[in-house]
């Protein structure tokens, strides 16, 4: 027998190297498993994903450039054999009901210990599905026991959405006036509006928001 094959192949997301590495360390460690690659952003996961067809993904969830929501919904339509865990520090309901419907099969907690990460690795490598025991009361019998709840970005458009996300990645309202073709004034308005929508106070505010509520690619 090829010895390779029975190795499980996995592909680390994070975006912090320290995170990455001492996952890399730990999971190296383990007799039949191998880190094959890493990715940084969500966009990156894809592409490599894509190249390197891992058996199994980490993911974190807050990421640069796509969110570990939506990468993993791209993943597993292009690559539905391969395996996603799901790995943040933040634990809302939206958060894992999304990360789940959107395909990955584990949700592990990031303050979790190490030996929980590696168990959740056999757990979904058996063809099982494994949440942390700290939320497993969202589930019954292995399935979601309630409806996933509305984004609060579902209260904005489109344009107020994709404002939010210039936000979170840094631009000024000039930036975001430039590349949106609108007026300053327009910008400031639209970011008003938001943050009355979401009962946000400052910019401070709304990245964080944003971040712990994993804003919707538009």
């Amino acid at each position: 027998m090829n010895i390779e094959s029975s190795l499980v192949r996995i592909l680390i997301v994070d975006d912090h190297d320290i995170v990455r590495d001492g996952l890399a360390d730990l999971i190296e460690r383990e007799r039949g498993m191998r880190v094959v690659g890493f990715a940084s952003t969500g966009e990156e996961a894809v592409s490599v994903a894509q190249r390197l067809k891992p058996d199994l993904i980490i993911m974190d969830l807050v990421l640069p450039s796509l969110n570990g929501i939506d990468a993993t919904q791209r993943i597993i339509s292009e690559l539905p054999r391969t395996r996603i865990i799901a790995l943040s520090a933040c634990h809302t309901l939206e958060q894992v009901c999304r990360v789940l419907r959107a395909g990955a099969v584990g949700f592990v907690l990031k303050t979790a210990a190490a030996a929980e990460l590696l168990r959740a690795i056999q757990e979904v490598m058996a063809g099982k599905q494994y949440v942390s025991p700290v939320i497993a009361g969202l589930f019954l019998d292995g399935e979601l026991s309630m409806p996933l709840p509305k984004s609060p970005f579902e209260r904005l458009s489109a344009r107020e959405r994709k404002v939010v996300q210039l936000i979170v990645a840094g631009s000024t309202s000039s930036d975001i006036a430039l590349q949106l073709s609108l007026s300053r004034k327009t910008v400031d308005t639209y970011r008003g509006r938001i943050m009355v929508k979401l009962g946000v106070a400052n910019r401070s505010a709304l990245i964080r928001f944003a971040l712990e509520y994993e804003l919707p690619t538009v």
